[in-house]
């Protein structure tokens, strides 16, 4: 029988499992892993691969873990993913427009830094300014996306209909 875990150490994959209301025998029932892979990689003992953490996104309905593994465990992502945080969709929604509304007002001095296909010394302070808007909005359209599959998973949006809006010609 596996050790009596406590809180402090608990990991993203036990405290996702926890939420699902799921034992690690269901758990195993709902992905291809047993149950001492799961108790593994929830103690840290092993680390996942990617089709495991895949699994345990899709039965423990929470896609995030994807994002988790990619952006902190891959080191790939680690250094091209940024972590996305989950929140409400008003709040994604507010900081993506702000975001863009700072960057409407940019809009003009980027075409002047890069009509020329280079970036002077003096134009780097205000490149490197409009990127990190860039990233700003660009992280606001992951969370989107990870907003929209956790929504998916949870059954509050339909994802067959999504598709096929998605997939309508204009």
């Amino acid at each position: 029988m596996g050790r009596k875990s406590t809180k402090d150490n608990k990991n993203i994959y036990q405290l996702s499992r926890e939420e699902a209301g799921l034992t690690r025998m269901e758990a195993s029932g709902l992905t291809y892993l047993s149950e001492s892979v799961i108790e593994k990689i929830e103690y840290g003992t092993s680390k996942p691969d990617p089709d495991a953490v895949v699994a345990m996104a899709k039965a423990y309905k929470k896609p995030e873990l994807c994002n988790y593994f990619c952006s902190h465990e891959c080191a790939i992502g680690d250094a091209y993913v940024p972590e996305v945080k989950i929140s409400s969709l008003s709040e994604i929604v507010l900081h993506m427009l702000a975001s863009l509304n700072s960057l409407e007002k940019q809009k003009d001095r980027l075409i002047e830094i890069t009509v020329d296909g280079e970036i002077t010394a003096d134009e780097l302070a205000d490149f490197a300014s409009i990127q990190k808007m860039l990233n700003r909005i660009s992280l606001s359209a992951d969370a989107m996306r990870l907003w929209l599959e956790k929504s998916i998973a949870s059954g509050h949006v339909d994802e067959a209909e999504l598709r096929r809006l998605l997939n309508e010609e204009e």
